[in-house]
């Protein structure tokens, strides 16, 4: 079988025309030299090389084969530069699928800070719900999934992370008077909530339940950056995740703290029997970093 190391020897004949001139090039001795041009003529099973005026000049045969050695040699360096290049974690293709709401506000930022110093890293970000985002997850065609809600599957593994709860509402409102804002607070309020089958609704409205106070719903939106924009039209206040409220806060918006404390609980996910890359390791943990500061 031919070996990568006879193409790069004979390579080196060509160029240097000569034994001891190719050994040189490639840092080995003259009779390891020699054994590779002779195993690599054996397996062709004719002439490398001329002699002529002192130096070896390719046969005819070889001439012929040179090119398609040359694009042989020239892949396997490509091939060894991109693994270099993943192992500094600075090439590879991350697939990343997510909530709607992550891929315009928070993710970008974080994808941004990823990329600066990885400049061979491309990516594809998919949004959507958080039942396609589980179902491309267990069928491994992502990398890595961003979502809320999950309660488990034995095909992925999860990073789970509580986010603050915050009661947001229009600038100049009497809730700003609070240093934190309870169901009793919000006893005349129209709210603008997460859709009713999700695990935070019910979460919020028990704690109404457990306060005795009517929870008073105005509007039902899938993604919190939906409330915030409809809070700030005045159309009611929310309670929602800090992360999201904290994006609106030079656009008319102000929050409190809400209690009871409600955690807004993500999930980082990744398949359990895909191998992860390195790439998206380091990328899991760059965007927990990233929610350090929002952490209950």
């Amino acid at each position: 079988m031919l070996r990568l190391r006879q193409l790069e020897a004979l390579s080196a004949v060509i160029t240097t025309g000569s034994i001891s001139g190719a050994a040189k090039t490639l840092g080995i001795s003259q009779p390891a030299m020699s054994r590779l041009i002779a195993d690599l003529s054996k397996n062709f099973e004719f002439n490398l090389f001329n002699k002529r005026d002192g130096q070896l000049t390719p046969s005819q045969e070889i001439q012929l084969l040179y090119p398609d050695i040359e694009r042989v040699l020239e892949l396997m360096g490509n091939i060894q530069n991109t693994s270099a290049e993943i192992n500094d974690r600075k090439a590879g293709h991350l697939k990343i699928a997510c909530l709607p709401g992550f891929a315009t506000s928070h993710l970008p930022k974080v994808v941004a800070t990823f990329l600066k110093n990885r400049p061979e890293v491309t990516m594809t970000i998919e949004p959507d719900r958080p039942e396609r985002i589980l179902e491309w997850m267990a069928g491994e065609q992502y990398d890595i999934g961003i979502t809320d809600g999950f309660s488990g599957h034995p095909s992925v593994e999860r990073t789970e992370i509580d986010i603050r709860t915050v009661c947001v509402f229009p600038q100049g409102h009497a809730l700003g008077q609070l240093k934190e804002v309870t169901p009793t607070d919000l006893i005349n309020e129209k709210l603008i909530h997460s859709r009713r089958d999700s695990v935070f609704f019910q979460s919020v409205s028990q704690a109404f339940q457990r306060a005795q106070i009517e929870f008073k719903s105005s509007i039902e939106v899938r993604q919190f950056t939906a409330a915030c924009e409809l809070v700030s039209n005045g159309l009611g206040v929310s309670i929602l995740s800090e992360l999201d409220a904290s994006k609106y806060v030079n656009t008319g918006l102000e929050f409190r703290p809400f209690r009871p404390k409600i955690p807004h609980r993500l999930a980082l996910l990744r398949p359990t029997l895909k191998r992860p890359s390195m790439i998206s390791l380091e990328f899991m943990q760059l965007f927990h970093e990233s929610l350090r500061q929002y952490q209950q």
